[in-house]
């Protein structure tokens, strides 16, 4: 709350002293990350591919790290693609109330054709988003895999609905209350440079 009564030196070093956080919190899911990866490899090898969804920051993530495969890593750009609610324009723009459409969510999933071999990773900071959930749940209604990035550890999700992988680190709360593109957003995006890159 008294950010802006800091020195900038101070807030600096605050904001480092909590991503300091973000490594050992990730580390307490290896496990979990770990089977994930076991998943989308499985997946790359039968014909299969790897899908993120998400709704702002973290749907940003997602493309951003699928559009780095092809160049990096000489893949296909169909192997690696993200989803994000609102579409193209979302990528430099927020687009009100795409994150809470869950029937869009759907269908992206349904746009995508995508099948029993495939993987879909949902990530949703607070684990609650509706884009997101719709295209996990349409995901699994498919046969695919499915897995959901959050960072709210205290997540309840009714058995119908769990994903096959929960991967939730504990970062804590941010230094900007409810910004989490912060300690949230730099997790997601160690978390998803181990999918594809060790995949």
């Amino acid at each position: 709350v008294n950010l802006d009564q800091l020195s900038i030196a101070q807030m600096i070093d605050l904001m480092m002293s909590e991503d300091r956080k973000i490594p050992d919190a990730i580390l307490a899911e290896k496990a979990k990350i770990e089977k994930a990866i076991k998943l989308i490899t499985r997946a790359f090898k039968t014909g299969g591919r790897l899908f993120y969804a998400g709704a702002g920051s973290s749907g940003r993530l997602g493309v951003l790290d699928a559009s780095e495969c092809p160049p990096t890593f000489r893949t296909p750009p169909e192997l690696v693609q993200g989803i994000i609610a609102g579409g193209q324009c979302a990528l430099w723009k927020a687009v009100e109330g795409a994150e809470d459409d869950a029937l869009a969510g759907e269908e992206a999933i349904q746009f995508n054709t995508v099948t029993s071999k495939d993987v879909v990773v949902g990530i949703a900071a607070s684990g609650r988003t509706p884009f997101v959930w719709g295209a996990l749940l349409e995901a699994k209604k498919r046969g695919a895999k499915t897995i959901l990035l959050c960072f709210n550890p205290h997540l309840v999700v009714a058995a119908k609905h769990r994903p096959h992988i929960l991967i939730a680190p504990a970062v804590g709360t941010e230094v900007l209350t409810g910004s989490t593109r912060l300690k949230a957003g730099t997790a997601t995006k160690l978390i998803l440079n181990m999918l594809t890159t060790l995949s």
